[in-house]
């Protein structure tokens, strides 16, 4: 089997690995996408090293523009990647010595491919954050673009999936800019606390070389340096956090996801999802498929497996680093990139959604959603126990059901041969318009109250 040598390694490997161990070994194909990262952490590196006098002015500046002509070469596709070269930061660096020679050698004074690939990963992750946090930003503000139009529309509130109360249109779509705001303050409460730069740590123990830090970590836009270089070299919670936080809000996308796919069913006929985002049948000509919602559902299920299988590899591990480490960025990139994709379509769901207000309507009225706002009306208005009042709602739903009835479709004879004290006022509360307005309580589903939390939350994003 032909063996190829690698230069990279210098005079100790004097044979390179054959094509099996090179093709578990590369991770080109994938740390590519960190070309950006690698090459402005080069960058910062090298102007530091200069200003240290660790190399001349001269070489940092040869250094920094054969760097940028690097990364031109990537970003128009003309660069010639090589998985003889394993990862980015070997490709970078031969290509830089192709352009400008023996300075090139020089860049990798003070540091390590443990810290490069540590600072590299981190400011991919960081950046992942932020592009995260404009899609949850987005997705809120189609949220709140529903809930204003339909802070007035009536439709059942659920518990078990069975009527339980009427709500509003607007109140249940405020819930879920709620669900989502908390994920933009997960991602941004990681943000912060990866936001210390491990470059400088070299492979492990620091270097001695007189480097400055701080320098490269202020250039990079990092807080801080990081404390301890073992920890440095070693650490991936800020991979961790960022996948436990892209979990949760992917099992936000797809609680809502599954609500779009049962409201578009023609059982219940809540909202019809415009054509950008439903397919039809190859066979039945009646069908339209709320896809797009059924694939976000499905595609949740990589963002859990990769903050799974991204703890199995860290579990385990002694410090500091281990080649396990290089199947960190697979998972997180496939993650980051399935989240991404599922926020932007939820977000043209559910800008494009259209209510059926008539179906909403009809849908709270069944069910008794109403027989809470009875119990409550015995409770305020005869100043009947809640426990008495809950037995006496009970005994007149039973007998609305009895005769395949609601409760506003009894009699007022009828509820007195329950309670004689029952009063006609009591069908003021049984309509769910009345019973939704009734509920002002702070966070409660009147419409008063839902456009005062989407006045609050529109002054908030603002």
């Amino acid at each position: 089997m032909t063996k190829t040598a690698n230069s990279m390694w210098g005079g100790r490997f004097a044979a390179g690995p054959d094509a099996i161990m090179e093709a578990i070994n590369a991770s080109i194909g994938f740390d590519r996408r960190m070309a950006a990262q690698d090459i402005a952490g080069s960058r910062a590196h090298a102007a530091m090293l200069a200003t240290c006098g660790i190399i001349s002015d001269s070489d940092a500046d040869a250094i920094g523009e054969g760097l940028l002509t690097v990364l031109s070469e990537i970003e128009t596709d003309q660069f010639p990647f090589s998985t003889a070269l394993e990862d980015i930061h070997m490709n970078v660096e031969a290509r830089l010595r192709d352009l400008i020679g023996e300075p090139a050698g020089r860049l990798h004074t003070g540091r390590s491919r443990n810290d490069q690939v540590a600072v590299d990963f981190r400011l991919w992750v960081r950046d992942q954050c932020d592009a995260v946090d404009a899609a949850l930003l987005a997705l809120m503000t189609a949220l709140i673009g529903q809930a204003e139009a339909g802070a007035d529309w009536v439709m059942p509130g659920f518990t078990h999936l069975q009527v339980a109360q009427p709500v509003t249109w607007g109140h249940h779509m405020m819930a879920y800019v709620e669900m989502f705001a908390r994920d933009r303050s997960r991602f941004a409460d990681a943000r912060a606390r990866m936001n210390t730069s491990p470059l400088g740590a070299a492979a492990l123990a620091g270097t001695s070389f007189p480097i400055d830090r701080h320098m490269t970590a202020k250039a990079l836009g990092f807080d801080r340096p990081m404390a301890n270089s073992l920890d440095a070299v070693a650490d991936r919670d800020f991979a961790l956090e960022f996948l436990a936080s892209a979990s949760i809000c992917a099992m936000h996308l797809s609680r809502l996801a599954e609500e779009l796919v049962i409201w578009s069913s023609a059982q219940f006929r809540f909202v019809k999802m415009s054509d950008k985002w439903s397919t039809g049948s190859s066979i039945m000509p009646q069908k339209r498929n709320p896809d797009a919602a059924e694939l976000i559902r499905a595609k949740i299920g990589r963002i859990f497996g990769a903050n799974v299988a991204l703890m199995t590899v860290m579990k385990g591990l002694p410090l500091t680093y281990s080649k396990d480490m290089q199947e960190d960025k697979e998972q997180t990139f496939d993650a980051a990139d399935n989240l991404m994709l599922a926020l932007a379509a939820m977000s043209g769901m559910v800008a494009d959604m259209q209510a059926n207000v008539p179906s909403l309507e009809a849908a709270a009225a069944t069910g008794f959603s109403t027989a809470t706002d009875l119990a409550d009306w015995l409770v305020r208005v005869l100043g009947m126990p809640f426990r008495d009042a809950h037995h006496v709602t009970g005994t007149l739903v039973a007998m609305a059901e009895a005769k395949s009835a609601d409760l506003p479709d009894l009699t007022l004879a009828e509820m007195q041969s329950v309670h004689e004290h029952i009063t006609a006022d009591v069908f003021d509360v049984l309509g769910v318009k009345n019973s939704v307005a009734s509920r002002v309580s702070f966070g409660g589903t009147a419409p008063s109250e839902v456009r005062a939390r989407i006045a609050e939350w529109k002054g908030a994003l603002a």
